[in-house]
């Protein structure tokens, strides 16, 4: 009996180094969906049924919406309930203003942590930072995927897009605020709307401790994602997506620019990546 248990738990460890050492590989959606505003023929009533199909077209295990309005969440959260969604609004830490909210697969991934902070000099409050000409917010998850008990971060983001002192105070807060809630070494995601180019020299602290999903894809485009609705000659490319873990590695990354059904899904494109780790 005694030579059975023995066998049993051997097999049983075995069976957890396995669990263990087994790669997962997740999908992540960053859009910016356009808040409540007069856009004409372009009004969220008009297009909302393209978020609808990018949604139903790609199922991400996860993704996070910039510049959300309880009136997006109560239309998300009616056609998708199979996620879970985590957020709160930026000007009264409730309902109140944009949400930098993140879905996740409830089938999938446990919820294990979450939280809010603003991006100001008093980050546990709801304020407003710097020279910003409004109240942000970064929005995280700490989930855990239920098949390879694998763990990982997920903080969701909408930058100022006029204070540039702003800008480059909220990114130093964000890589902080990472330090603190998932420590040294856990697998982070990072991603959002940034009001910043590539070469913005505000964005570099970012690149000295995380990996540009763009830059280190193995397949990869080079699309803007503000396409202002089709107004500008060229897109630009302020919605970025970064990412760190030693044994993390981006395979895709993808400006979702289709047809989903209406002639522009938001004056942003969504941003896809597929990590493993």
């Amino acid at each position: 009996m005694k030579k059975v248990l023995t066998l049993l738990s051997l097999m049983l460890f075995a069976c957890n180094v396995a669990v263990a050492k087994s790669p997962i590989e997740i999908k992540v959606i960053s859009y910016n969906i356009r808040t409540i505003a007069r856009d004409g023929d372009n009004n969220w009533e008009n297009r909302r049924h393209a978020t609808r199909n990018m949604l139903n077209s790609h199922t991400p295990d996860l993704f996070g919406l910039q510049e959300a309005t309880m009136v997006h969440l109560k239309y998300i959260d009616k056609f998708f309930p199979q996620y879970s969604r985590v957020g709160v609004g930026r000007d009264d830490g409730k309902s109140g203003g944009e949400v930098m909210a993140i879905y996740y697969k409830k089938e999938r991934f446990d919820l294990l942590e979450s939280g809010t902070f603003w991006l100001s000099e008093t980050p546990d409050k709801v304020s407003r930072g710097w020279d910003a000409a409004c109240n942000r917010t970064v929005t995280w998850v700490k989930v855990r995927d239920k098949e390879t008990r694998k763990k990982f971060y997920y903080f969701n983001t909408h930058l100022d897009h006029r204070g540039r002192v702003a800008q480059a105070e909220s990114i130093k807060l964000v890589l902080e605020k990472i330090k603190e809630i998932a420590g040294g070494r856990a697998t982070v995601i990072l991603g959002g709307d940034f009001n910043m180019l590539p070469e913005n020299v505000a964005l570099a602290p970012l690149g000295e401790c995380m990996h540009d999903a763009r830059t280190t894809a193995a397949e990869a485009d080079a699309k803007g994602t503000f396409n202002n609705y089709g107004r500008l000659k060229e897109n630009l490319l302020i919605d970025h997506l970064f990412f760190r873990g030693r044994r993390a590695k981006c395979h895709e990354y993808r400006v979702l620019d289709g047809d989903y059904g209406a002639p522009f899904i938001s004056d942003h494109y969504p941003v896809e990546i597929v990590l493993t780790f």
